[in-house]
């Protein structure tokens, strides 16, 4: 294992085919298997947390609380993901995964999950307040339709940027300071660089991912079931992408 001054600015990436977001997913889909317990512990916090989250945002309405709550939910995410990738990697480890080591990981990255939460709380914002300025210098009649597919043309385009962008910096950074002991830096960087040079395969698993998240809201209680399925996936998926043998394992 290399010294710290000699490893590379990011964790080298490999290339993937087509077949890799599939290979992910039938990997998550035996943890489920093979974690139901965990599986369905984790998968109820997720409904009630996003069940809370909505509820609050559809009453709450105000920007400032609404911030304050997304920010909270921004914060908690992460660590429950991290949970789940702890899962995965006790059970690629051939041992069997174990509530308290969830919690022991999730612990451990905290402060981590922080700077990441943070991270994705002012890319909210910054959305946020492009939507505000885009309905200002934009504006819209009523009754004019080349107006409203002007608006929506740009308020697509601009959110399409934005959510680019941040799948691209956590799709595999969380999964990785999860299971080495890498700083959050490092791993977004590594995330930005493993989808950029994997655009088509990072693209096609972003599809798959917003196709099954979609899924479960639909059926709000499938949503217990697909996170925990994605999450592990996601696990499986960083670890075919990044090869980061010459980090020490967390």
């Amino acid at each position: 294992m290399r010294e710290e001054a000699e490893r590379p600015f990011v964790v080298p990436c490999r290339r993937l085919t087509w077949s890799a977001p599939w290979r992910w997913l039938r990997a998550g889909w035996r943890d489920v298997r093979r974690a139901p317990g965990l599986t369905a512990f984790f998968g109820m916090v997720i409904v009630l947390v996003s069940a809370v989250v909505s509820l609050l945002a559809w009453r709450l309405g105000r920007f400032a609380l609404l911030a304050l709550l997304l920010s909270g939910f921004v914060y908690v995410a992460p660590l429950i993901g991290v949970g789940l990738y702890s899962v995965s990697r006790a059970l690629h480890a051939g041992h069997r995964p174990r509530l308290r080591d969830s919690f022991t990981v999730a612990r451990r990255v905290m402060g981590q999950a922080g700077i990441f939460a943070l991270v994705q709380l002012v890319i909210m914002l910054v959305w946020s307040r492009a939507g505000m300025m885009l309905t200002a210098f934009v504006p819209v009649q009523k009754g004019v339709a080349a107006g409203w597919m002007e608006y929506l043309a740009i308020g697509s385009l601009i959110g399409a940027v934005f959510a680019a962008f941040t799948f691209a910096v956590s799709v595999v950074s969380l999964p990785l300071i999860a299971d080495r002991s890498v700083d959050m830096v490092t791993a977004c960087v590594s995330s930005l660089n493993a989808v950029l040079r994997n655009k088509r395969v990072m693209l096609l698993w972003g599809l798959l991912i917003v196709v099954l998240t979609l899924v479960g809201f639909v059926t709000v209680v499938g949503l217990g079931l697909v996170m925990p399925w994605l999450a592990y996936a996601t696990w499986h998926a960083a670890r075919d992408t990044l090869d980061a043998s010459d980090w020490p394992a967390a």
